[in-house]
């Protein structure tokens, strides 16, 4: 199963409500951990050694930061970025379908936007 990071301010509402439909999901928030006010790179370096997905709704800079990573031939654990507009059950529904249908490998260098 995928493990997840929830950027600073991704919704509570879905990380409350993953936790609630899937009790066991290893998901944390950056609060969590300590990287509150933490640059983008640095979470994205703190998720590859965690080996952890990173949950966001930051379009205008996570994506950049990330494939700086990739084309400076950095590994990188993946991104979901998921638009503030989806509506919280459909955004549950989908990690947890990714979560369960996909292995962590598949998503390894990859920023991939939600919906399905």
């Amino acid at each position: 199963m995928l493990r997840f990071l929830a950027d600073e301010n991704f919704k509570g509402a879905i990380t409350r409500g993953l936790m609630r439909r899937e009790p066991d999901l290893d998901l944390v928030r950056v609060q969590d951990v300590g990287l509150s006010g933490a640059d983008d790179p640095d979470i994205l370096a703190w998720t590859t050694q965690s080996g952890r997905i990173l949950l966001t709704h930051d379009l205008a800079t996570i994506p950049d930061f990330a494939l700086e990573r990739i084309a400076a031939g950095e590994s990188m654990c993946g991104v979901f970025v998921v638009p503030r507009r989806l509506a919280v059950r459909q955004v549950i529904e989908d990690v947890l379908f990714l979560a369960g249908e996909t292995t962590p490998e598949e998503w390894t260098g990859i920023v991939f936007y939600l919906p399905l």
